[in-house]
C-alpha cells in the first residue's frame, strides 16, 4: 500500500501488518505529531486510529468499485506522550455489506495504552 504524498507521510507513519483482520501502523511522536505544549496531538492519534480502520476495512473490498470511508470515530486519549513511537493496532467488530466497524488500541512502546477509538466506516460502491 502506497503512502506517498499522503497524511499518513507526512505523520511519518508505517505499516507493521496490514491483513484483513488485523492492521498495524507506527507513528513517531516528535515535532510533526505535537500540539504546541510539545505532546502528541489527539488529532494525530485520531488520524492514526482512522487510517488504520480505513485501511483495513479496504483489505474487505474489492478496489475496482468499492471504498470505504470514515464515517464516525471517537477517542479516548488516556496517557500522554512527547517522544517515541506510538503503534495502533485496529481489529474488525462488524464487517457488514455497507458498514463496518473497527476498534483501534494505540500504545507506546511499553505496551501502555495511550488510546483507544472506535471507527465507523460506511463501504461505497462506485
Amino acid at each position: 500500500m502506497e503512502f506517498k504524498n499522503t497524511l499518513l507521510e507526512a505523520l511519518g507513519i508505517e505499516a507493521v501488518t496490514l491483513t484483513p483482520e488485523k492492521v498495524v501502523l507506527q507513528m513517531p511522536v516528535g515535532p510533526n505529531t505535537h500540539q504546541p505544549l510539545g505532546f502528541l496531538h489527539g488529532g494525530a492519534s485520531v488520524a492514526l486510529a482512522e487510517s488504520a480502520a480505513s485501511i483495513g476495512g479496504s483489505l474487505h473490498l474489492n478496489g475496482e468499485n468499492e471504498a470505504a470511508f470514515g464515517m464516525e470515530i471517537n477517542a479516548n486519549h488516556l496517557k500522554s506522550k512527547k517522544d517515541g513511537i506510538v503503534t495502533a493496532v485496529a481489529e474488525p467488530v462488524h464487517i457488514g455489506r455497507r458498514t463496518m466497524v473497527w476498534e483501534i488500541k494505540i500504545v507506546d512502546e511499553q505496551d501502555d495504552l495511550i488510546c483507544i477509538s472506535r471507527c465507523t466506516l460506511a463501504v461505497k460502491r462506485y
